[in-house]
């Protein structure tokens, strides 16, 4: 499993616990509460977080070589 893959399985567990939390809060404090807005705000901020590293393109080898070894031939980038 790539890195990109365990921060999003991660990070789909998170938005599920913040889900039941936002659930069992407005539950107590009710549906029209602060608490109950804040809770699920923090799912909606999970939730972006989430789409945002579905979007980031995974390194190709050459990115991935050049990022351990920046001073390789290469890796060199030349200004016009």
């Amino acid at each position: 499993m790539t890195n990109t893959q365990e921060k999003t399985n991660n990070i789909e567990e998170q938005i599920q616990d913040e889900i039941q939390e936002a659930r069992n809060v407005c539950d107590i404090s009710g549906n029209n509460s602060a608490e109950c807005a804040a809770a699920w705000d923090a799912v909606e901020e999970l939730q972006a977080e989430a789409s945002h590293q579905r979007q980031t393109k995974p390194k190709n080898s050459l990115e991935q070589y050049c990022d351990a070894n920046p001073d390789a031939d290469e890796c060199r980038v030349y200004e016009d």
